[in-house]
C-alpha cells in the first residue's frame, strides 16, 4: 500500500441496523444481573414463550427474572422509540505496517486536516505479557520490519449519538447509558463484518452467525483500547492522530477517555492465528521501556498503566 491512498471509510448505521449485533449478555451484566437472566433476550416475544421462560426459574428466582424482562421491554422501547433519531457511526482505516520489537510500525501515512499525508513512520507501541507461557503481543501478528516485508492493520473507533442518553430520571438515564454502550459495541461487531468481509475482504467467504461472531470464529481479532491486551488508554491519542475521530463526533479528554461515553476504538488483525490475551502485570523494566517508545516520562505513563503495575 506504500505510496497509495490509505484506505477508509466512515460508515452511518440507523439503530435497527445494528440491533442484531447487540450482546444482550453484557447489557444484563452492566445491570448485575448473572447470564441466565440476560437470556431472555433469546426468547421469542409471544405470552406462551416469555411464560414458559418465567417458569423454569424456581419461586425464589421468579421476582429477579420479571426484573430482567421488565429492564429488556424498556430497553427495547428505548431502542425503537430512538431509531431514526439516534445514530450509529463507524471510522475505520487500513494503513501498511509491519513490527519493530513491541512496536507497531504504521508506515508513511498521518492524517492533517481531514486528508492522509506521506510522512515518516509512526510507531504504535504495544505491550507484552511477562508471565505466561506464550508472552504475547499485537506486533508479533505483523511482518518484523528486518524482513523487508509489509502487512496490513486497521484501526477504528465507532459512536453512538448522545441524543439516546437523555433521559428523564436516573433510571432511564442509567437505561440509556447502558444500551448506549452496548450499542456503540454492536457497531464495532457489524463493522468488523463488513472489514472482513468487504471493506478488506480477507474473509469474504465467511458466513458465520451472529451467535458465533459473539464467539469470535471469525478469522483475526479486534482489540480494544482499554481492555486487557491494550490497557493504556493514552492509545487514543496515537490513532485519533491517524485516523481523525472527531470525523464521527468524537474528542478526546486529557486522560485519552472518549466523548460521547458510548464510544469504542482499537485495532483491526487479520492474522489467522491472532488471539486474544490480557497483558497481566508488567514489571518496572518494561514500564520504563513502554514510557520511552511512547515519548513520556515514567511519572507520566505510571497512571495509565496502574492497573497493570500492582
Amino acid at each position: 500500500m506504500r505510496g497509495e491512498t490509505v484506505r477508509n471509510w466512515i460508515l452511518h448505521y440507523e439503530l435497527h441496523e445494528v440491533e442484531p449485533y447487540i450482546n444482550w449478555l453484557y447489557f444484563f451484566n452492566a445491570w448485575g444481573f448473572p447470564a441466565r437472566y440476560g437470556n431472555v433476550a433469546q426468547i421469542h416475544d409471544c405470552t406462551s414463550c416469555r411464560a414458559q421462560w418465567l417458569a423454569s426459574f424456581p419461586d425464589d428466582e421468579r421476582p429477579k427474572a420479571q426484573e430482567a424482562m421488565k429492564l429488556y421491554d424498556d430497553a427495547l422501547a428505548l431502542l425503537h422509540q430512538s431509531d431514526g433519531k439516534s445514530q450509529a457511526h463507524a471510522l475505520v482505516a487500513l494503513f501498511e505496517a509491519c513490527s519493530e520489537g513491541e512496536d507497531v510500525l504504521i508506515k508513511q501515512c498521518q492524517m492533517a486536516n481531514g486528508k492522509y499525508q506521506m510522512t515518516e513512520d509512526i510507531r504504535l507501541p504495544m505491550l507484552r505479557q511477562q508471565h505466561g507461557d506464550t508472552c504475547l503481543c499485537w506486533a508479533d501478528f505483523l511482518p518484523p520490519a528486518e524482513s523487508g516485508q509489509t502487512g496490513t492493520i486497521g484501526l477504528f473507533a465507532t459512536s453512538v449519538d448522545e441524543d439516546l442518553a437523555k433521559g428523564h430520571d436516573d433510571y432511564h438515564r442509567m437505561l440509556a447509558q447502558t444500551l448506549a454502550d452496548r450499542l456503540a459495541e454492536a457497531t464495532a461487531e457489524r463493522m468488523h463484518e463488513e472489514v472482513r468481509k468487504s471493506l478488506w475482504g480477507y474473509a469474504k467467504d465467511e458466513g458465520l452467525s451472529i451467535e458465533q461472531m459473539f464467539q469470535e470464529k471469525y478469522v483475526g481479532r479486534r482489540p480494544a483500547v482499554g481492555y486487557p491486551s491494550l490497557p493504556d488508554q493514552s492509545l487514543n491519542f496515537l490513532i485519533d492522530q491517524l485516523i481523525g475521530m472527531k470525523r464521527i463526533g468524537v474528542s478526546l479528554t486529557e486522560s485519552g477517555a472518549m466523548r460521547p461515553h458510548a464510544s469504542t476504538s482499537g485495532l483491526i488483525i487479520s492474522h489467522p492465528q491472532a488471539r486474544h490475551f490480557a497483558v497481566g502485570h508488567i514489571g518496572e523494566d518494561q514500564l520504563k521501556d513502554y514510557a520511552r517508545r511512547r515519548g513520556m516520562s515514567e511519572d507520566r505513563m505510571r497512571p495509565f498503566l496502574a492497573s497493570n503495575l500492582t
